[in-house]
């Protein structure tokens, strides 16, 4: 007999940010929810795109400050190409200028780096629930 857990169903997540004890956070603490598992991992803008349309995550998450090609034009990009792809922005800012650009560009979230711990579970679900 299954368990309920196995019933219910995975969110993969795309994590993209360009330092790796950052991501190695974030992994950590998706992983430590059963419903949630990471999809993959990107350590700048462009490959966020790539892998945003070869995996096809539930969620993206997506610092804005990135090498190649900044999280902004990297969310517009891939919802641009995908008008269902949900993107989470994760950043140091809480700036209201950042949290408009965000929103412009069609972000599904927006969550400061300072508040991840007490969040971005709770952010992930709120945005795939939708």
């Amino acid at each position: 007999m299954s368990s309920v857990a196995t019933l219910l169903p995975t969110i993969r997540v795309l994590i993209v940010d360009d330092h790796l004890l950052f991501q190695e956070a974030l992994q950590a603490i998706i992983e430590t929810d059963g419903e949630m598992a990471v999809a993959g991992l990107a350590g700048n803008g462009r490959q966020a795109v790539e892998l945003a349309l070869s995996l096809r995550p539930d969620i993206v998450l997506m610092d804005i400050s990135m090498p190649v090609l900044d999280g902004i034009a990297a969310l517009e990009e891939i919802r641009a190409a995908d008008g269902h792809a949900c993107v989470i922005v994760l950043t140091g800012s809480d700036s209201p200028q950042d949290v408009d650009r965000a929103r412009r560009a069609g972000a599904a979230g927006y969550v400061t780096k300072d508040r991840i711990a007490e969040e971005l579970i709770g952010a992930i679900r709120a945005v795939v629930s939708r």
